[in-house]
């Protein structure tokens, strides 16, 4: 796989039939939900080889440890 296809993603709402969706590159995409893994939802990140779209159980986790760190001091 060529990594110069490779993107990746990370949901950032779900509207109607699309997601959402930020690229590594800062841009945009509106992507059918029918396209992705069934059981994704906002703030996943995943990534395409320009034929799939596959969820990243551990860029996810690690993304949501890096908020949880962020925003700790926010909540007391």
């Amino acid at each position: 796989m060529s990594m110069e296809n490779k993107h990746k993603y990370i949901i950032d709402r779900f509207e109607g039939d699309f997601a959402v969706c930020e690229r590594d590159d800062l841009k945009f995409e509106n992507i059918d939900k029918k396209k992705l893994p069934k059981d994704i939802k906002e703030g996943d990140v995943f990534f395409s080889d320009g034929k799939t779209y596959i969820l990243d159980i551990s860029e996810t986790e690690k993304r949501k440890r890096e908020i949880e760190e962020l925003t700790k001091d926010l909540w007391m």
